[in-house]
Order: C-alpha cells, then structure tokens, then sequence
C-alpha cells in the first residue's frame, strides 16, 4: 500500500497533457450525415458476428445490418440500399471503424 502512495506521490508533479478540443460535427437537415459503425457481436444462430450500424447526426435515425463477415461491398451495398435510396446522398459520411475501409 505504501508503494503505491509513493509511487503516485512521486508522479503527481509530472505535467499532463491537457485533453484537446473537441470538433463537433454541425449539420443543419435530417441525412445530412451519417456515422458508421462496426461492433462485434456473440455468434448469432444465423451465424451473423457483426452488425454494422448507421446514425444519422441530425435525426438520430439508426440502420443496422447484422454481417457474417466484413466486405468492403457489404459495407457499400450496406450505404446503397439503406441510405442512399431511402434517404438520398448525404455530405457526409463518418466512419468510426477502420475495418470497413479494409
């Protein structure tokens, strides 16, 4: 116990880095912009282990589409049938997982 007082003790005086500003992303209608997101899931009785998620920023709006594997053509047949076609071309699209570039 007394370890770990000195221990933070001792880097107390260290200079953190402060945190850096936050850059919201400001839209104005509905669809605008949309975030992607990839989450792993428990392997499903259709054996899907994947949903990938869409958001819209304004509206709050969601899409979701479980996956068996991850594609780049899922991904964009994914954007085609359930954005573009619902809800026309947005400005924006935010992808917060690498894996759907890939």
């Amino acid at each position: 116990m007394q370890e770990d007082v000195k221990a933070c003790q001792f880097d107390a005086n260290l200079i953190h880095q402060p945190p850096e500003p936050l850059h919201p992303t400001i839209v104005s209608r509905p669809f605008d912009a949309w975030g992607l997101d990839l989450e792993p899931l428990m392997k499903s009785s259709g054996g899907h282990l994947y949903i990938l998620a869409a958001i819209d920023y304004f509206s709050k709006w969601a899409e979701a589409l479980p996956l068996k594997e991850v594609k780049k053509e899922s991904v964009a047949n994914f954007i085609r049938t359930h954005i573009v076609y619902h809800y026309g071309g947005p400005r924006y699209i935010i992808i917060e997982t690498e894996a759907l570039l890939q």
